[in-house]
């Protein structure tokens, strides 16, 4: 348990760093670059984690398989990620990480719309509470900075979007959270690297240059602005940010459950604010103080919730569990029973067949 810990506190940090890095890199990068960098080396990192976890499940990858990675790595890496760099090129760090810690919430409200799946109670009142929270942050009624608080909310929407995609691929086609990460990672930059290709069409450019607010996807470099000066950040941003926070906190998941591992996003409304006022002395207001105090209560109550759903998921299979071990028989019998049990499960689940045939 004490490794699970390790585990998420690694992740933590490096997630509760990610907007501080990036807007520091920000200045010697292109941002669509940046993001293209990132997930391209964040995802050859993760690959040999992925090769190892397939060739353990005796798994080969097919074209459905491709089409998977393709649509998350395109919702991902291309759409969420790509309006997550803008924001925090055109808002504070600080801001830009408690908006888009709250793509857990879109996540849950997703998950009712697309996959069907119950909304408890306290995941509503969890949803209701950071949602306040939000308003309260964003202050419809005084907007300082709409661009960056809209691609902020843009990015967690989008990304509690590929989360719910990513769920319903590894449940159908049984990838861990490492190979599902590393491939997501890896088809979004080749998808990012053709838009990137694009932009230097002459046509293309000349048309994106004539638009101020679309300059930065006009020829956008490959390679630029990566001198020794800027080298250790990158390295830091690819392979400790991209890599090693996505790949602690499915090691965390992977050794524990989904709640102590979900601390992370609990966590980072808090600590990631702090870390940009004492590294790039932003001035957080009052009212956005507030208003993480509220999130960082609703994802609390999240929290909370769901750690007694599971405990009680466990406690319903291991009663189930206890009450066949305790019937009288020898092992073969046990193990019929047993097999019983989980097939007269699965029958009430199944419709009703028509017999009449």
């Amino acid at each position: 348990m004490k490794r699970t810990y390790l585990y998420v506190l690694l992740s933590t940090i490096l997630f509760s760093s990610m907007e501080i890095a990036l807007k520091l890199a920000g200045q010697a990068f292109n941002g669509i670059q940046l993001n293209f960098l990132r997930f391209l080396i964040g995802g050859l990192f993760l690959l040999p984690f992925a090769i190892r976890a397939l060739k353990k499940q005796h798994f080969r990858l097919t074209s459905r398989d491709l089409a998977l990675f393709l649509i998350t790595g395109f919702s991902c890496v291309v759409i969420s990620m790509t309006f997550y760099q803008l924001a925090v090129e055109s808002d504070q760090a600080s801001t830009v990480a408690v908006l888009f810690s709250c793509n857990p919430i879109f996540a849950l409200i997703f998950s009712y719309l697309i996959l069907h799946e119950r909304l408890s109670r306290t995941n509503l009142i969890a949803v209701l509470i950071s949602l306040i929270g939000l308003v309260i942050i964003v202050n419809p009624a005084h907007l300082t900075r709409p661009l960056g608080m809209t691609l902020a909310l843009t990015s967690a929407v989008t990304f509690g979007l590929y989360s719910i995609i990513s769920r319903w691929g590894s449940m159908h086609r049984h990838f861990n959270g490492l190979t599902m990460t590393s491939l997501t990672f890896l088809a979004g930059a080749a998808e990012l690297a053709v838009f990137m290709g694009i932009s230097h069409v002459p046509a293309i450019n000349n048309l994106l240059i004539a638009r101020p607010a679309l300059r930065i996807f006009a020829a956008v470099p490959f390679i630029q602005g990566i001198t020794p000066q800027t080298f250790l950040l990158l390295a830091y941003i690819c392979i400790g940010v991209t890599a090693g926070g996505f790949g602690f906190y499915f090691l965390a998941m992977e050794t524990a459950d989904v709640s102590t591992a979900s601390l992370v996003f609990f966590i980072k409304p808090a600590l990631a604010p702090l870390m940009a006022m004492f590294m790039l002395q932003e001035r957080i207001s009052l009212l956005t103080w507030s208003g993480i105090g509220v999130i960082v209560l609703g994802s609390i109550i999240m929290f909370i919730g769901n750690r007694f759903a599971e405990q009680d998921n466990a406690m319903q299979y291991k009663g189930e569990f206890s009450k066949l071990n305790r019937q009288p028989g020898t092992p073969s019998e046990f193990q019929r029973k047993l097999a019983q049990n989980h097939q007269n499960l699965a029958n009430k689940k199944q419709p009703k067949e028509n017999l009449s045939k």
